[in-house]
């Protein structure tokens, strides 16, 4: 699945943090990612207490 910018997400699973899971973010990378990231997407917005995470696409769902 393909994300753009901005998108609202609810966090299926997460390994990076599984706080996340359940929760919805918002995604903040402009393109897809690449091999920095180990293609995971960036998710920020989730919580006061829970930083950005990084999370497949198939850890997302479209909120």
């Amino acid at each position: 699945m393909t994300f753009k910018a901005g998108d609202k997400v609810r966090i299926v699973t997460c390994a990076d943090d599984p706080r996340a899971a359940g929760r919805t973010g918002r995604i903040v990378d402009e393109v897809p990612p690449g091999p920095l990231t180990e293609g995971r997407w960036t998710v920020r917005g989730i919580s006061l207490l829970i930083a950005p995470v990084l999370c497949h696409a198939h850890e997302l769902r479209p909120a």
